[in-house]
C-alpha cells in the first residue's frame, strides 16, 4: 500500500534546563484525508521525565493541540489532521495547560451520558428499562446505547418499538446459539431463553480528546441452572471522539467477550444477531432514508451482502437537511468485509422502517471455545449534512490502519 510520509518532529524539553529531542514522522495511508486518532507510545520517548502532565503542552505551528493520556498511562492520544505536515512540539509549558473542554460524562438515574461540553451525544443505559404498561416484563433490558444523537440534537436511535419490543437502540445479542446441543436465543426476549444485562463498570473516563466507558455485560442463559447461567462475559468498550467540528463526531464500539462454560458456545449461522445492530428513529422510512455500502449497494440490494462500511442517511427533524451514521467494520473482525442485515424497504406494513446490523455469523457459524478471548471492533461516524463516498472510504482507511508515529 502506498504511504505518504509526513515529517512530524516532536521536541521534548526536560526540566532542570536539560533538553532531549526526539524526531518522529507520521505514516499515513494513501487516501486518508480525514482527521484521525493518533497514539504515541510514551515508552518511545527517550529519557523523558513526564513529571506533572498538566504542565505539558502539545502544539502545532504555535497553536495548542488537545491531547490525552490513556487509562493505562502508556499512550498519548491526539487527533491528527492530514493537512498538518509541519512539526508538532510537546514541551514543558508555564502554568496549567490542562484542557477543560472535550468529552465529558455524567452518571445519574441509570444513565451514563457522554457529551461534548454541554451538548449531549450518546447515552449508555445501565439501569433497567421496563416495557410499557401492559407489555410482558420479559422485555425489560439494561446494557444498550440510546439515545444516539446527531450533532444537531436529532435523536437517531429508537427503543421498544411496538413491532419489536426487544429492540434497544444500539445493541448486539446473539440469536441462534447452541449450548450443550440446546438452542438458546439471547436476542428475541419473548422466547424466554436468554438475555443480555449490564453487570458493572470496569472503567469510565473523560478528557480533552475522548470520553467513554468499559462495561461488563452478562449474556444470561435463562434455561440453565444457577452455576451455568452466564454463557458469555462481555466487556463493552465505547469511546466518543471529539473531531473538533460541529457537524461530526465519532464513536468506537468494541466488544471483547469469552465463555466460562466448559464446552464454550456455538453461534449458529443466522441472518441476524451479534455484531452491532441499530434500530433507527421512527421518523425514518422508505421515503426519507437511504443506504449506501462500500461495494455500491443500496437499500434494495445491501441485505445479506458484505461491506467494509455502510452509510445510513435520513431526513433531519426540521425537514431542511439530513443526518446519519457511517458504520465501519475493522479488518480483523470475523468475516470481514462483514455481512449485513438491512430491513427490506417494504417491511413494517409497507412503512420501510430502518434497521441496520453488521452480522459476522450471517453466512457461517462461529465456535466460541471455553475461556478464550474474542473481539469485534466497530466505529461510527455520526454526522449532520452529508458524507461523500470519498469521505466514507477515507474514514474507513484511517480506522483500518491508524496513522502511526515512527522514529526518524
Amino acid at each position: 500500500m502506498k504511504r505518504i510520509f509526513f515529517g512530524c518532529c516532536i521536541i521534548l524539553l526536560l526540566s532542570c534546563n536539560s533538553e532531549t529531542e526526539n524526531g518522529f514522522r507520521m505514516v499515513i495511508n494513501d487516501g486518508v484525508s480525514q482527521t484521525s486518532p493518533v497514539s504515541l507510545e510514551l515508552d518511545s520517548l527517550n529519557n523523558f521525565d513526564w513529571g506533572d502532565l498538566n504542565s505539558m503542552a502539545l502544539t502545532y505551528e504555535g497553536s495548542k493541540v488537545p491531547f490525552q493520556i490513556d487509562q493505562n498511562g502508556k499512550s498519548l492520544w491526539f487527533l491528527h489532521a492530514p493537512e498538518n505536515i509541519a512539526d508538532y512540539k510537546l514541551e514543558k509549558a508555564d502554568g496549567n495547560t490542562a484542557d477543560s473542554a472535550g468529552i465529558t460524562l455524567n452518571k445519574s438515574n441509570g444513565n451514563l451520558q457522554l457529551s461534548k461540553g454541554s451538548i449531549p451525544l450518546l447515552t449508555y443505559r445501565y439501569g433497567m428499562t421496563y416495557p410499557p404498561e401492559g407489555v410482558d416484563s420479559i422485555f425489560r433490558k439494561s446494557g444498550y446505547l440510546h439515545p444516539l444523537l446527531a450533532p444537531s440534537g436529532d435523536t437517531l436511535s429508537r427503543i421498544q418499538p411496538p413491532d419489536h419490543y426487544h429492540h434497544y437502540g444500539i445493541w448486539g445479542p446473539w440469536t441462534h446459539t447452541q449450548i450443550e446441543g440446546e438452542r438458546v436465543d439471547f436476542w428475541n426476549l419473548v422466547e424466554r431463553q436468554g438475555t443480555v444485562l449490564f453487570k458493572d463498570f470496569n472503567d469510565t473516563y473523560s478528557g480533552a480528546v475522548y470520553g467513554g466507558f468499559n462495561a461488563r455485560q452478562e449474556h444470561i442463559n435463562l434455561k440453565a441452572s444457577a452455576d451455568k447461567r452466564i454463557a458469555l462475559n462481555e466487556d463493552l468498550d465505547v469511546k466518543v471522539w471529539d473531531l473538533g467540528r460541529p457537524d461530526r463526531y465519532m464513536v468506537d464500539y468494541t466488544s471483547n467477550f469469552n465463555s466460562p462454560l466448559g464446552n464454550g458456545i456455538l453461534f449458529e449461522a443466522y441472518r441476524y444477531g451479534g455484531g452491532l445492530g441499530m434500530r433507527f428513529t421512527e421518523r425514518w422510512h422508505k421515503d426519507n432514508c437511504t443506504v449506501l455500502t462500500s461495494e455500491g449497494n443500496d437499500r434494495l440490494t445491501a441485505d445479506g451482502t458484505n461491506a467494509r462500511w455502510c452509510m445510513v442517511t435520513g431526513e433531519s427533524v426540521d425537514g431542511a437537511g439530513t443526518n446519519g451514521v457511517l458504520f465501519l467494520s475493522y479488518p480483523e473482525n470475523r468475516s470481514h468485509p462483514e455481512p449485513m442485515g438491512i430491513w427490506p424497504i417494504d417491511g413494517n406494513g409497507g412503512r420501510g422502517d430502518m434497521f441496520f446490523e453488521f452480522c459476522p455469523i450471517r453466512h457461517e457459524e462461529w465456535k466460541i471455545e471455553p475461556n478464550k478471548d474474542y473481539s469485534l471492533k466497530y466505529r461510527m461516524v455520526v454526522f449532520d449534512g452529508k458524507l461523500t463516498v470519498e469521505e466514507a472510504e477515507s474514514y474507513w482507511k484511517s480506522f483500518a490502519e491508524m496513522p502511526k508515529i515512527v522514529n526518524n
